[in-house]
């Protein structure tokens, strides 16, 4: 069984200026058109690259249509480098509204931090993006547009993606209708990417 106890410690994020503030909740409304949950173990080297590709691509999309809001939670899953701290650079530079930092006191797995960071979102869609890179940040438009063709199910679900690098998306149903509100359930899409 998974476990979903949160340390006292995995509440809360860190701001720019250092102020520990709680993470909302997967329950609450979502406030935000997007948001990205990046899981990361031991990442430091390989997950700037990806952050910069996302970053630019996330900002350059807000500037040209500035309704989109967007969020990005970089979950740090027990690493044993600096992964928490070079994330916290893009949290000085983008903001604590954009980029927020979840730091796992223990390694939970990519499954455990993906979830984690999921129950930490604002989004109305969640994406999950790995943090070394291995896809195009830009190919979320094709995630999106698979995502559209889709009606939502008989009780009212929405259908969030989680790209993965094999350009296959598991589709993950998140319904804002209670007692629905935390099921998650698994199919495979194929996509032409």
């Amino acid at each position: 069984m998974v476990n979903l106890t949160r340390h006292e410690n995995e509440k809360y994020f860190l701001t720019a200026t250092g102020e520990k503030k709680p993470f909302p909740s997967l329950h609450d409304p979502f406030s935000r058109e997007l948001s990205v949950v990046i899981p990361a173990y031991n990442e430091e080297l390989r997950m700037p690259v990806m952050l910069d590709e996302a970053m630019q691509y996330l900002e350059n999309r807000q500037k040209q249509n500035p309704s989109f809001t967007y969020e990005v939670i970089v979950v740090d899953d027990g690493s044993k480098d600096k992964t928490t701290e070079v994330a916290l650079q893009y949290t000085n530079k983008h903001s604590a509204d954009k980029v927020r930092v979840l730091t796992l006191v223990k390694n939970r797995g990519k499954g455990g931090a993906v979830r984690m960071g999921t129950l930490s979102s604002r989004g109305k869609l969640i994406l999950m993006a790995d943090a070394d890179g291995a896809t195009k940040f830009s190919d979320i438009e094709k995630v999106e547009a698979g995502l559209k063709d889709l009606n939502p199910g008989p009780v009212g679900f929405f259908f969030y993606f989680f790209y993965t690098v094999s350009y296959k998306c598991t589709v993950v149903c998140k319904s804002f209708n209670p007692p629905y509100q935390h099921m998650f359930c698994a199919k495979r899409a194929r996509l032409s990417c």
